[in-house]
């Protein structure tokens, strides 16, 4: 019985392509997630850690923040509508495209749960959160930023946010020294006692 041809030729340009297949370079990144990784690895970081998750009271947690949100305050800072020393200049050679990016990516990044420093303070301002001070003319958070204070595209989410750092924007809404938002928030910060800033900070700090 005669045995099969075998046509060595064929046989190695089948393996040629093969092994050509096999050892191709990986795709390309997207450019736009390698851009965003540029700046936060760059840029942001630094203050507000690698998934928003910043380890100082100083610096706003980002996670889970609204997209639209962090674009418009970017692009504040970088017009001077929001003062900061610190953020101009890391925005300064950004575009509108990184900060639609940048928005994107943190609204994408998980949020976490964080417990609250002093619970009965917490309470406190869990009663000023939901139902505002009627006798001294204090309307709810809630109704603005919801219940859960996720907020919405155009208020920013406040659950988990630092409650240092929701107490220091508190402040400079009362001292007219934050003019680039809600105008409605300087009348509200200004009727807030020391202790209803504070007991609110601490309540939505813990909110997820």
């Amino acid at each position: 019985m005669p045995k099969p041809r075998v046509f060595l030729p064929t046989v190695l340009a089948a393996f040629l392509v093969l092994a050509a297949g096999a050892f191709q370079p990986a795709e390309a990144a997207d450019p736009k997630q390698a851009r965003v990784e540029e700046i936060v690895q760059g840029k942001c970081f630094l203050c507000h850690g690698a998934d928003g998750e910043s380890s100082s009271p100083v610096f706003p947690r980002l996670a889970g923040q609204h997209a639209t949100y962090i674009k418009r305050q970017l692009a504040d800072y970088k017009s001077g509508r929001r003062k900061s020393t610190t953020m101009q200049p890391m925005v300064e050679d950004l575009t509108p495209e990184d900060f639609a990016a940048l928005g994107a990516f943190y609204e994408s990044r998980p949020t976490k749960a964080h417990a609250v420093d002093d619970p009965e303070l917490a309470q406190v301002g869990r009663f000023v959160y939901m139902r505002g001070n009627p006798f001294s003319g204090v309307a709810s958070c809630a109704s603005c930023h919801g219940p859960q204070g996720h907020g919405t595209e155009t208020l920013p989410r406040l659950a988990g946010q630092h409650a240092q750092y929701v107490e220091n924007q508190l402040r400079q809404f009362n001292k007219r020294e934050r003019t680039n938002d809600n105008a409605v928030m300087h009348t509200i910060a200004s009727k807030l006692t020391e202790l209803e800033m504070k007991a609110v900070a601490s309540y939505v700090s813990g909110l997820k």
